[in-house]
């Protein structure tokens, strides 16, 4: 009789409540450093003239670099103040690699007129 009290409770997982206000603010210090990030590395490719395949390896590496500082920031217990690691890596992407692009050609522009 206590095996069969056991097993039903250890069915039900351990409720965890989140402070919403506070995820808010990590997503948006996750997406401030993200924004950062594609503008600094857009000006860093666009500098050293990174085009093409060359520019979005550069972007890529970039991002995991950005990725791999933040769960290292957070350490072991990333559950605590982000939901997932995958949120992390995808969320934002795109609006990152528009801000990167934009960003890289107006230095191309700018560099090649200035300097050559």
């Amino acid at each position: 009789m206590t095996e069969n009290k056991e097993t039903k409770e250890t069915k039900f997982k351990e409720l965890v409540s989140y402070s919403e206000p506070a995820l808010r603010n990590n997503s948006s210090v996750v997406e401030y450093c993200r924004t950062s990030m594609s503008a600094l590395s857009g000006c860093t490719a666009g500098i050293l003239g990174l085009t093409g395949l060359s520019g979005f390896v550069f972007y890529i590496f970039s991002v995991l670099a950005l990725w791999g500082l933040l769960l290292f920031k957070a350490g072991n217990l990333w559950q605590k103040y982000f939901l997932n690691r995958h949120s992390l890596l995808t969320g934002g992407f795109f609006s990152g690699l528009f801000i990167f692009i934009w960003y890289g050609t107006c230095l191309l522009i700018y560099f090649s007129y200035v300097f050559l």
